[in-house]
């Protein structure tokens, strides 16, 4: 991935304000589930990291169907990453990405045998970034009624990764 491509760089920057992500992925039955996930902080290089149990449902999920969506979501930015996830079992890794919050999830501290990583590999992202938040997105819908033009909602850009 070219770290210069200035539309991956705004990808980066948008997940970079995100602490917590939806993770969807495909049951045994073929429904789509999420569930919200902690992103771990390390620089987006199409790579997302979160850490989870061995025996939670994501992880039998991630290996019958590995394909999988992150989103993300405030009050004026969306991000979709869509891409392959898998379980990686590094505890130096976990031990690096460990924080006090992860712990009140794992207790037992990153020894813990059930705590596992999972890294998901982006093949796309999409985003949506609306600067100045509500309010320019409430001045640009009334401007799209009183000129009958088209809403402009900011910045939407499809990202190959």
């Amino acid at each position: 991935m070219a770290e210069t491509n200035p539309e991956i760089s705004k990808v980066a920057e948008l997940v970079k304000g995100f602490r917590f992500a939806m993770m969807t992925t495909t049951d045994a039955g073929g429904k789509l589930v999420s569930r919200p996930m902690t992103v771990q902080e390390v620089e987006f290089d199409g790579d997302l990291w979160f850490i989870a149990a061995k025996d939670g449902n994501e992880i039998s999920e991630i290996v019958a169907n590995p394909g999988v969506n992150v989103s993300f979501s405030s009050n004026d930015t969306w991000v979709s990453v869509s891409g392959r996830a898998e379980t990686v079992d590094d505890k130096a890794r976990v031990k690096e990405y460990w924080n006090s919050f992860v712990e009140a999830w794992f207790p037992a501290g990153p020894d813990d045998p059930n705590v596992t990583l999972i890294k998901v590999t982006g093949d796309s992202a999409e985003y949506w970034d609306t600067p100045g938040g509500r309010i320019a997105t409430v001045v640009s819908l009334v401007k799209s009624k009183l000129t009958g033009s088209s809403y402009d909602g900011g910045e939407n850009e499809k990202v190959e990764l």
